[in-house]
């Protein structure tokens, strides 16, 4: 089937030298790229939820304690140690 689809340059410019890298053609990245996107929203996660939470976490009773686990791990990893900083 044909279609027509517009998207932004910048991400044609990458698609297309991804598919050239991998030796395919832009239509074989594409649809592989869909065929992938398409598998992983037959998960149950929730849009934003880490997929950690897939095998761990998805008790109900325990929702409000897995979000705050999460703010936290989130929390950390924000921080830049000040050996980091350049």
């Amino acid at each position: 089937m044909k279609t027509t689809l517009e998207i932004p340059e910048l991400l044609f410019r990458k698609a297309k030298s991804k598919a050239a890298e991998r030796g395919q053609t832009l239509k074989q990245l594409v649809t592989e790229a869909l065929q992938e996107k398409l598998a992983t929203r037959t998960d149950n996660n929730r849009p934003g939820e880490p997929g950690w939470m897939q095998g761990f976490g998805k008790l109900r009773r325990l929702h409000k304690e897995t979000q705050r686990i999460q703010a936290r791990i989130d929390e950390h990893f924000e921080v830049i140690e000040p050996e980091d900083r350049a």
